[in-house]
């Protein structure tokens, strides 16, 4: 089974909140059942989703709101402001230039298999993204939310009244060029190579519009994301079971579903591995659950509610089956 890209879930930081608040609370139970995941749940959390995940979201919100170009709807709302310690870390850049840098040298704690680059070419200077699946189904939505975050770094540290010299897109043109034209306030030009924001050279040297930010260094974004996003299919899967465990339901189905592959498939590559889904999940519950235990004041019965066991007195079977010991007797010896 080939690798499966996975990128921060804090790129749809925001759009849960938006589409309920929007569509309603229909259109995000579909676009979450598409993922696999309630996304609001686990929202401000560092977990990891697939890139296929992200594409049936958007594309599922899409369709629920009847709009065909959802994802340049979305595209100004769209920032890397929201990503956590990978944001801060690029807009503590003391220039733009050094910020589109920083983009790319944090990209591995970001996400796996996409590709970003900067080159200048005479007077302009290009910024180039490339999303890990793209040209997918569902591809033509996503590319302009991406558009959106790559313009969202120019904007933190150029004037209110910028323009890109245009943005290229690599998807096919739309029937309603003018409406991204509109979006992106500049020429859009399709079938591109990459999603590309053009501008000229001169602005690399601007400073931050703000400069309240918090100094963040590298090393601090790879102990944020564990060294970097997870690779392989164990590590993808087990923060697959983890985002779950955050959200109090563990399935393999939803599991394969935001894998974008079959329950069977996942069995057969976790048996060649040596292990199951179940004792995956379990040893995921029971670390959180030790944590909730170590660091609230939370009931055993609330604790067990919230990792979704059917009753407290399964959930200290399980606990003491892995851990040796009962909830209580864990909580009292700490």
């Amino acid at each position: 089974m080939a690798d499966i890209p996975v990128i921060s879930s804090h790129i749809l930081h925001g759009l849960p909140a938006f589409i309920r608040r929007e569509m309603g609370e229909k259109a995000l139970l579909q676009a979450n059942r598409a993922v696999g995941l309630d996304l609001e749940l686990i929202e401000g959390t560092n977990c990891f989703i697939p890139h296929a995940a992200v594409l049936g979201f958007i594309e599922a919100t899409g369709r629920a709101a009847g709009e065909a170009n959802f994802g340049a709807l979305i595209a100004p709302m769209m920032n890397v402001a929201n990503y956590g310690s990978y944001g801060r870390y690029v807009f503590g850049a003391d220039t733009l230039g050094q910020a589109l840098e920083r983009t790319i040298d944090g990209l591995c704690f970001h996400s796996t298999d996409d590709q970003m680059s900067v080159a200048s070419v005479g007077d302009e200077v290009r910024y180039s993204y490339v999303f890990a699946l793209a040209g997918r189904p569902g591809y033509a939505n996503t590319v302009c939310a991406a558009a959106g975050v790559l313009l969202s770094v120019f904007r933190a540290y150029l004037s209110p009244d910028w323009r890109p010299l245009r943005v290229e897109l690599d998807t096919e043109g739309p029937a309603q060029m003018g409406l991204f034209e509109d979006i992106f306030q500049c020429p859009v030009l399709f079938n591109a190579p990459a999603v590309t924001v053009v501008t000229e050279r001169h602005h690399l040297s601007a400073a931050p519009r703000a400069v309240s930010w918090p100094i963040v260094t590298i090393e601090d974004v790879a102990r944020d994301r564990r060294g970097s996003a997870p690779q392989g299919l164990i590590n993808v899967l087990l923060e697959q079971i983890r985002a779950q465990v955050l959200t109090g339901r563990v399935s393999i189905d939803s599991a394969a579903q935001s894998m974008d592959t079959s329950v069977r498939t996942l069995q057969r590559e976790l048996n060649r591995a040596g292990t199951d889904f179940r004792s995956l999940a379990s040893t995921a519950r029971i670390q959180r659950a030790a944590e909730l235990l170590r660091h609230t004041n939370g009931s055993i019965t609330r604790v067990s509610a919230e990792l979704g066991y059917s009753s407290p007195a399964n959930f200290a079977r399980a606990f003491r089956k892995v851990t040796g010991s009962g909830p209580r007797e864990f909580r009292s010896n700490m």
